[in-house]
């Protein structure tokens, strides 16, 4: 095996990379591998964005890794926090050696003859190189890091204080005693107002329509109690069964009876606020729990900023920035010295990579996904793509065991080539029943799903398990065969004959 060719590539060292690293190191042993990341540094996300109060809305027990227990304390961990146990996981495993950063992977091709990706980056020099590899394993994220989704706000350009978007946080912006106006309603939004408010004249969040907020407790006392009665690795284990059972009831429950769980998330937000909070306007959505994400406020800092008075919450559409704030639909001016617009992620496949089969261009949007792991009809090449409605990690690990599984499969069986084939009956449905903006902004790009297994992707963790774990490689879709003989050349004599 050459210095320029692997057995596997995995492309990104955030998460969901160095996860991927650890599952084959331990799962495959022997194979080559090289990870390609675009930044300077280890994390992915969580290197990335820098805002304050950044933090997972999954907890800790079922976001972190399968293999390493999370010993942070905080269920709901900040993004420092969750930087270093990503960091600590590779250099503690010897997965650092293996990056190669400031490789932007740029195109991946097919080339059927060699049984090979050929997969072509800047090698962080300004130049390019091209690696060859039997697997690629796509762990780049499903966003641009390049930029984040910023609406054209009319008179953008007419506003005198500052505007920074949450994934490009300038560390030099100094806040305090500073009017902030903060517009969005997601996970970030609900992040910054406690995060700012604290030292920030006043922050407003201002938002189009409400969303779904939850508090929750900070710290996992089950978990806790877990870890000082039992070995840590089995009190981890528990714990993240716990937490798993507890995700698929609440969402089962919100999917069969979102009436209920509605009325309940409204109470409890009347509960957090008092009966003189506007409940009705602010925080009761339009759409069903769980057709978008829950936001999560741990210890209930948000609802704590906004009973403080540090902080309030506007719900009202923007008409236009003016040079001293925001100018809504409603008439109301709201006074501002920063404006924040938390206004969402673009999404995007395989971090913009172009990927094509013998020099024959693929459109992403015209693939079917394979068990949520694969895409159909191209060889040796797995997507990490975690789940809308629990942790992410979670299907990323599923997805690591069954690529290794595959690895050793085709090993066993002196096999090359592992494809999925798409059925000629296949109903195609969108890849994500998700409401939120990002995903409706970015689904005609998007892969699609079929309307049965395993073409169909069921976001049930339980359902992976059992399937992508246990469930037969060879299952009437996934073939698996040797690569063409090199076709030999021929002698000058032999030609001559």
């Amino acid at each position: 095996m050459s210095a320029t060719d692997f057995d596997v590539l995995i492309v990104g060292a955030g998460l969901s990379g160095i996860g991927a690293a650890y599952h084959l190191q331990t799962r495959s042993p022997g194979r080559s591998y090289a990870i390609l990341e675009s930044r300077d540094a280890i994390g992915g996300t969580w290197d990335l964005f820098r805002y304050p109060g950044i933090r997972s809305d999954s907890d800790m027990y079922t976001f972190g890794y399968a293999f390493r227990p999370w010993t942070g304390g905080k269920a709901f961990a900040d993004g420092p926090s969750i930087r270093q146990y990503v960091r600590d996981t590779a250099s503690e495993n010897g997965i650092d050696c293996h990056i190669r950063f400031g490789h932007k992977v740029l195109a991946a091709n097919w080339d059927s003859a060699s049984a090979r990706w050929q997969v072509r980056s800047t090698d962080g020099q300004g130049g390019e190189t091209v690696l060859t590899a039997r697997f690629v394993m796509l762990c780049s994220g499903y966003y641009r890091y390049d930029q984040g989704y910023l609406p054209e706000f009319a008179g953008y350009d007419d506003f005198k204080g500052a505007i920074v978007h949450p994934q490009h946080w300038d560390n030099a912006l100094d806040y305090a005693g500073k009017k902030v106006v903060i517009i969005g309603s997601g996970a970030t939004a609900v992040t910054l107002v406690p995060a700012m408010a604290d030292s920030a004249a006043h922050v407003t969040m201002l938002q189009r329509s409400p969303t779904y907020i939850a508090a929750r407790p900070s710290r996992d006392v089950i978990a806790e109690t877990l870890r000082k009665a039992l070995p840590a690795k089995l009190a981890y284990l528990l714990s993240r069964i716990k937490n798993i059972g507890l995700a698929i009831y609440v969402y089962q429950l919100s999917k069969r009876w979102p009436d209920f769980v509605k009325k309940a998330v409204i109470k409890a937000v009347r509960d957090e606020l008092g009966e003189g909070f506007d409940v009705e306007t602010h925080f009761t959505p339009r759409y069903n729990p769980w057709d978008q994400r829950f936001c999560l406020a741990p210890d209930g800092d948000f609802f704590q900023a906004l009973k403080s008075g540090k902080a309030d919450i506007v719900t009202d559409h923007v008409e236009r920035f003016t040079e001293t704030g925001i100018q809504l639909k409603s008439g109301e001016h709201i006074e501002a010295d920063i404006i924040v617009p938390a206004t969402g992620l673009e999404m995007q496949l395989a971090g913009a990579a172009q990927i094509s089969r013998d020099g024959v261009v693929v459109d992403p949007a015209d693939l079917y996904t394979y068990r949520g792991m694969m895409l159909g009809d191209v060889p040796n090449l797995a997507l990490a793509f975690g789940y809308t409605n629990a942790s992410w990690t979670l299907k990323v690990d599923l997805t690591c065991e069954r690529v290794c599984r595959m690895l050793n499969h085709m090993k066993k069986t002196g096999t090359d080539i592992a494809v999925p084939n798409v059925p000629a009956d296949i109903t195609p449905e969108p890849l994500l029943d998700f409401s939120s903006g990002y995903v409706q902004r970015a689904i005609a790009h998007l892969p699609k799903q079929g309307d049965r297994a395993p073409w169909k992707t069921y976001q049930n963790y339980l359902q992976d398990m059992l399937t992508i774990r246990f469930g037969k490689l060879e299952d009437g879709y996934m073939t698996f065969s040797k690569a063409p003989e090199p076709v030999r050349q021929l002698s000058a004599r032999e030609a001559a004959e």
